[in-house]
């Protein structure tokens, strides 16, 4: 197994990295009001194109990044993660959708996602998401100097099991800084006091997918896409921390979010 290359950011690093992320929570922010029945997911894309490259003057990151086409990804109902924006995929009463956004500003990338229901949500959908998050702040109270990386997989996939939930297990949180996917993989399973040992410095996101049946996926044929195989909804919550000597400190906190911890 290759030896991982874990980057620690320098104080200074870590003030751009504040930056990147406070950028990319305010998208999500600006893009709320937008998120109704009626509108397509390619114009949510151009909504928020515009607003990071003309108004914040930063880079969407996803954009030609390994091939993606767009500048977001939507993820709408059984789709786990990478959705593709698209003019023809109109949003309707009782979808949910998860937009998945990265921006780069003076080299540094922030990433964060956020689910969104159009319409009042069924009480069983609205569990799916709120336990979802609850898994990603679960994971992210883990991230502490001498934990280890399999102490947050493990308080997210009991939190999610314990309420019959899965837990995706393909596609991971990341280390992230200059680089969009660095070391470390932040699985969102695991056992206790296994993986890589937490340093303070330490920056990476944890977004947790959780499934409300099966945690079985496929690949679409666009080579992005990933759905649950058996059609089940798909719900997935992530922000960007950085591991201080007091914990965690959420660089993409959104302007209404009262973390619970």
């Amino acid at each position: 197994m290759a030896k991982e290359r874990i980057t620690l950011k320098t104080p200074d690093e870590i003030e751009k990295m504040r930056v990147a992320g406070r950028l990319a929570a305010d998208v999500l922010d600006m893009i709320t009001p937008y998120v109704t029945a009626g509108i397509s997911t390619g114009e949510l894309d151009r909504i928020c194109h515009d607003y990071i490259v003309n108004v914040q003057k930063a880079v969407p990151a996803p954009l030609n990044y390994r091939g993606f086409p767009k500048s977001i990804c939507t993820s709408v109902n059984h789709v786990i993660c990478h959705g593709i924006p698209d003019d023809q995929k109109i949003l309707k009463k009782g979808d949910i959708i998860n937009i998945d956004v990265t921006v780069i500003k003076d080299e540094f990338h922030g990433d964060t996602s956020k689910m969104f229901v159009i319409g009042e949500p069924k009480p069983h959908i609205q569990r799916l998401i709120d336990v979802t998050q609850e898994c990603m702040y679960l994971g992210i109270q883990e991230a502490v100097p001498g934990n280890t990386i399999g102490d947050i997989g493990y308080v997210i996939q009991q939190h999610a099991e314990k309420n019959h939930y899965s837990v995706v297990r393909e596609y991971c949180g990341h280390g992230i800084g200059r680089v969009f996917h660095e070391d470390p993989q932040i699985l969102h399973y695991g056992r206790r006091n296994t993986g890589t040992v937490i340093q303070e410095g330490m920056t990476f996101t944890v977004e947790p997918m959780i499934n409300a049946g099966k945690r079985h996926n496929k690949l679409l044929p666009d080579g992005w896409t990933v759905v649950t195989k058996d059609h089940k909804l798909s719900a997935q919550w992530e922000h960007t921390i950085v591991v201080t000597k007091n914990g965690p400190e959420v660089l993409t906190q959104r302007a209404d979010e009262v973390l619970p911890f």
